[in-house]
């Protein structure tokens, strides 16, 4: 049976209970942002990043991989104020960057479904798995391995990459039925929740000019436009 989601479904006002996983600390904001923003407010959210972000600046010496994990922990604990969850509201999982396709599916589906159930949510968010990045694709197939354990839960895929770098995105996601959630009110919340992210922007590492910054005009179009959403399949 084929589920139409619409956006005044409950759990996109907030009024569900919700978990967003996030491969990488930022993946929240830009995908999730608002989302998370009306589930804070409202019936509550949790947020499980899997890895560490460590590896965005490998050629750094200021910044080593653990002192780089340090600052994206914080500039996502800021983010997730930013949102209005409180620290609780976070579990780093603090697997390595880069290294979530070495991860088995199964015991990751095991090690979130306990997770998940202490939370008391189930509704999980997961980033599509047509994501151009092997820890989304990966992230993807945990949840497909949770969704297998757990039917009675519902999931939504959210697109990051695929978003950014395809331009037939619009044509190929018109068949998924997707939500297209705006902001709304909680657009500055959002907005000051993917700032939090600074080592992403080039703000912070500056002795590693190969290392990873977020293209140009990413961040102003997940920033302005409206989150997009569809039931897993």
């Amino acid at each position: 049976m084929t589920i139409t989601l619409r956006p005044d479904d409950a759990v996109f006002q907030g009024r569900e209970r919700l978990v967003v996983l996030a491969p990488h600390p930022d993946d929240e904001s830009l995908g999730c942002g608002g989302l998370l923003a009306r589930a804070f407010e409202g019936a509550g959210a949790h947020v499980v990043c899997l890895t560490d972000g460590g590896a965005s600046h490998p050629g750094s010496h200021g910044w080593p991989r653990a002192r780089l994990a340090a600052l994206r922990r914080s500039e996502m604990d800021r983010a997730i104020a930013c949102l209005g969850g409180s620290r609780d509201a976070l579990t780093w999982l603090g697997m390595e960057d880069g290294g979530l396709c070495r991860a088995n599916p199964q015991e990751m589906a095991a090690r979130l479904e306990a997770l998940i159930e202490d939370v008391g949510a189930r509704h999980i968010f997961a980033p599509a798995p047509e994501d151009h990045h092997e820890d989304h694709r990966a992230t993807a197939r945990f949840a497909s391995a949770l969704r297998s354990r757990r039917p009675d839960w519902r999931f939504y895929a959210y697109p990051v990459w695929w978003r950014w770098d395809d331009p037939d995105f619009a044509r190929k996601i018109a068949r998924q039925r997707p939500v297209f959630l705006p902001p709304g009110r909680h657009l500055p919340r959002k907005q000051a929740a993917i700032r939090a992210h600074r080592s992403q922007m080039g703000l912070v590492v500056a002795d590693d000019p190969s290392g990873f910054v977020l293209p140009a005009g990413f961040t102003e179009r997940f920033a302005q436009e409206d989150e997009i959403f569809w039931k897993m399949a």
